[in-house]
């Protein structure tokens, strides 16, 4: 399998010659959600990346409950069910201290989860990651809303690369490639001197400690989208593409999630893009019409009972607190049921990803499928090709559809 750096040296010639592909990033956020990835994949004949995130795949389950081993054979289980022929990255998202909630909420000190991230890299290089995020760009020592300085950022950049090269090494294993940078303001990173003192001190930084082949493949960028923005912005791009694509590095975006001009990223020279809560949000609108199947199903069939599903899932998200990360200024400090109506729904179904494990939202499905498998043979198929559906749009936007004999030519 060629390594994704391989891919972005492909991408940069195909469109010097007219080709113009960005590569898709899927956050592996549930079971449905990977296989459905999978089966674009197989059926697309195109390459898939998997962004999984500190919370979602870690040494202690995440909120998927899957190590990075336990994912990485996972995806390959699904890969034999869906005979893909099409390589399948697995990929580390934002590996950087207090990047994990758990991190956060313990308290932990720099060199506390320093250590965490660093056995967490670790144990990818042993699943066989193939891409490692290193992102330093939060410090929850300084005052809030401060960011670090962007010589800190560097340091500890090159900090976790080398701890990373020197584990491959001692693992014996073939390299891997490299994404560093991120989106968000706290890193300091979207204003464009920042972005170019970063990336000049990660170059001389990397040369001075012997490890310039690690030059990453993607640098994150602020390209107009975020966690409440649909808007990818073609001229911010643009200009990023042309700071880094003479390094041999590609753009990388994230929150892509229902972005309103997905096309527009292969025309402007992106080389990847993360999406994951668009795909959660399908997941549940497709849970939510079996609900309703269910419901119809009940009205003609007096007497048998309900899954409960949806009053389960929003106990456990509610339970679970987690939706807090997500409140706004304004919104501080309420109770869930002290909110308006929209945003309750917002926050379960933003927070709907950090509970398909809970063991009475897998009780409560399961009911759901035995309920409406009179009416629908395979209701977790059902919910499978929803998110399919999704996965196919980006991909046909991203002229990724057949794209596998251009990049590995």
């Amino acid at each position: 399998m060629k390594p994704i750096s391989y891919l972005i040296q492909r991408i940069i010639e195909l469109r010097a010659h007219g080709t113009q592909i960005t590569l898709l990033a899927v956050c592996p956020n549930s079971d449905a959600v990977l296989e459905a990835t999978v089966e674009v994949a197989a059926a697309n004949h195109t390459p898939m990346l998997f962004a999984a995130t500190l919370n979602q795949v870690d040494r202690d389950g995440g909120y998927t409950g899957w190590t990075p081993q336990a994912f990485v054979g996972r995806m390959r289980e699904l890969a034999v069910k869906h005979e893909c022929t099409s390589p399948l990255y697995p990929c580390l998202d934002h590996g950087g201290p207090w990047l994990k909630d758990g991190h956060t909420r313990a308290g932990l000190s720099l060199e506390e989860t320093m250590a965490e991230v660093k056995d967490t890299l670790t144990a990818c290089l042993e699943a066989g990651y193939a891409l490692l995020h290193v992102d330093p760009t939060v410090d929850r020592t300084l005052p809030q809303g401060q960011p670090p300085d962007i010589d800190v950022v560097v340091e500890r950049t090159i900090k976790l690369i080398a701890h990373a090269e020197s584990e491959r090494e001692r693992l014996g294993l073939p390299p891997v490639s490299y994404e560093v940078g991120t989106e968000e303001v706290h890193g300091g990173l979207v204003d464009l001197d920042n972005f170019d003192r970063f990336l000049a001190g990660l170059k001389a930084g990397l040369e001075s400690r012997g490890l310039a082949h690690t030059w990453p493949c993607f640098i994150v960028g602020k390209v107009g989208t975020d966690l409440h923005t649909t808007t990818f912005d073609p001229e911010s791009a643009r200009r990023l593409h042309d700071r880094v694509a003479p390094h041999g590095s590609l753009i990388k975006g994230h929150y892509t999630d229902w972005v309103e001009n997905p096309a527009d990223y292969p025309a402007t020279g992106m080389g990847g893009a993360n999406v994951g809560p668009e795909f959660t949000a399908t997941e549940l609108a497709a849970l939510h019409d079996l609900c309703a199947r269910e419901v119809r199903l009940g009205e003609r069939r007096p007497g048998v009972p309900r899954s409960g599903f949806k009053k389960a899932l929003e106990a456990a998200v509610v339970e679970s607190d987690r939706w807090r990360k997500w409140l706004t200024p304004e919104e501080a400090g309420r109770e869930f049921d002290e909110l308006a109506p929209a945003r309750q729904e917002w926050l379960v179904a933003t927070g709907a990803r950090y509970v398909w494990t809970e063991p009475r939202v897998l009780v409560a499905r399961r009911r759901l499928y035995d309920d409406v498998g009179p009416e629908i043979a395979d209701p977790n198929g059902f919910v499978v090709d929803r998110i399919a559906q999704n996965i196919q749009k980006y991909v046909d936007a991203f002229n990724l559809k057949g794209s596998l004999p251009l990049l590995v030519e």
